[in-house]
């Protein structure tokens, strides 16, 4: 199937130059004198690699033949990310930090998660939208302490680090949008 350039959207894939990508964000730019044009940041989806391109009005691209899988994260060790296939449990495989990129952050043990399949073959893996967390550790609010907007930063049980209200507390669990990586809400108060 062929894609034109108003159907390229976030989370579309598509062919370009022979690599699959990933559609991250487009912007319609309108400049006098010219054509509008849209300009793509898109991710190769084989090696992780973005890019960001101005493609014309009447640009075609074939949609990339992507199929998806339910697949459990198990762990990782060093930079290796090790999955297994929900409904094969004794089947694994293993992606590196380097190809998934930031959504390293938000990955922990258990979690079931949707694999990208392109060619018969795993290339990466796509995360809920929204996931909860626990609150490992949580600075003190102080008070009058707002003059940066009210915001603290904790760490996730993923070891990761994020601004949240100030509100927040030690053990807390949170739920965090994990395309933004912006925190949500507070789903429940830690004990």
């Amino acid at each position: 199937m062929s894609l034109g350039v108003n159907e390229l959207k976030p989370k579309t894939f598509l062919i370009y130059e022979g690599q699959p990508y990933a559609v991250l964000e487009t912007h319609h730019l309108k400049m006098q004198q010219r054509r509008p044009t849209v300009q793509v940041k898109m991710r190769n989806v084989v090696n992780g690699k973005t890019l960001e391109r101005n493609f014309a009005q009447s640009d075609v691209f074939e949609e990339a033949d992507i199929e998806r899988q339910k697949v459990k994260f198990l762990y990782n060790h060093k930079d290796q990310y090790w999955f297994s296939y929900e409904d094969e449990s004794s089947k694994r495989f293993l992606l590196t930090e380097e190809l998934i990129g930031e959504a390293t952050k938000f990955l922990k043990a258990n979690t079931v998660l949707d694999a990208i399949e392109y060619n018969g073959v795993i290339i990466n893996i796509e995360l809920p939208v929204k996931m909860e967390f626990k609150v490992l550790e949580a600075p003190p609010a102080i008070r009058g302490d707002t003059a940066q907007g009210g915001v603290k930063q904790v760490k996730i049980e993923t070891g990761a680090y994020l601004n949240v209200p100030l509100f927040i507390n030690q053990d807390d669990i949170i739920r965090i949008n994990t395309e933004t990586g912006q925190y949500v809400e507070r789903v429940e108060k830690g004990k």
